[in-house]
């Protein structure tokens, strides 16, 4: 296990490193000729994660996500619609590349805050996609004997994707998550997963999405890896994602921490995304 983690490490300060170079090389380099890869990703999300898109300079994106029970819950809970956990978020570009997100979801009451920052942006020579991400969770659910308790949460994870045809793109997310409060004691404080993701377009407005968030770290036997599967569906302004999923919790340190349900048992979770875009950019005449 400790091989596993310096083997996680090595690679995110490897590639860090190897992106801090590029990015010299480019900046020192004649960049007139140079053309970028656009939407990689219809949106922010790939599903329960992020993917390498940011918002431009400018634009607020407002995103409402609901996780309802199981499918396999029965009619008496109505296959799980009965039940609905919701995060309601807002994300800003301060620029065309820096991101900034806060977000407020149901299930532990939990609050969310974020930075995104693209490093680097696939194009005619640059093979891929880099986007940094940071965030910070506290749960401010009450519960007894947790009065005084640092219950926030920390990660960072590197979104790494590469857009190989006009239908085909695949990213790699892995993340360290560093939880203050651990659900039981055999679980972790720190919390590695290398998460595997992509997205093949259907037609110009429909895309089937996957990602899965196998855990690098020893956990207990309550939780499982976050595995979803989905649909995008583009209409103007407007992205519906419609998806599958075993996580009910829609931020890092949940989804990827704190799954309980398998999916490939039939403990599945349907869900969406719905998310809206304000160009709030002065305009020009």
């Amino acid at each position: 296990m400790y091989r596993i983690k310096l083997v996680f490490v090595l690679f995110i300060l490897s590639f860090s490193a190897f992106a801090q170079d590029e990015l010299l090389e480019l900046l020192e380099g004649d960049t007139q000729g140079e053309e970028y890869v656009s939407a990689t990703f219809k949106s922010t999300r790939l599903v329960n994660g992020h993917s390498v898109e940011v918002r431009s300079k400018g634009v607020l994106e407002f995103i409402i996500s609901h996780r309802f029970g199981t499918l396999n819950s029965g009619y008496e809970q109505f296959w799980g619609l009965d039940n609905s956990s919701i995060r309601l978020a807002l994300e800003y570009g301060l620029t065309d590349n820096l991101n900034i997100g806060l977000g407020r979801a149901s299930f532990e009451k939990v609050i969310d805050t974020f930075l995104k920052y693209r490093l680097l942006r696939q194009s005619n020579t640059f093979p891929v996609t880099i986007t940094g991400f940071g965030s910070l969770t506290r749960k401010t659910v009450k519960r007894e004997g947790l009065d005084g308790v640092d219950r926030n949460t920390y990660s960072g994870q590197l979104l790494v994707a590469r857009k190989f045809n006009s239908n085909l793109s695949l990213q790699l997310m892995p993340i360290v998550i560093q939880r203050n409060l651990v659900p039981t004691r055999r679980d972790a404080n720190l919390l590695f997963a290398l998460g595997l993701g992509g997205r093949y377009k259907v037609t110009n407005r429909v895309a089937i999405n996957a990602e899965y968030y196998p855990q690098l770290t020893e956990f207990s036997d309550t939780f499982e890896n976050s595995f979803a599967i989905g649909v995008d569906i583009e209409t103007g302004g407007h992205v519906f994602q419609l998806h599958l999923t075993n996580a009910v919790q829609m931020n890092e340190q949940g989804f990827i921490g704190g799954t309980t349900d398998n999916f490939f048992d039939g403990d599945i979770h349907y869900g969406f995304n719905i998310s809206r875009v304000f160009d709030l950019r002065p305009k020009t005449r």
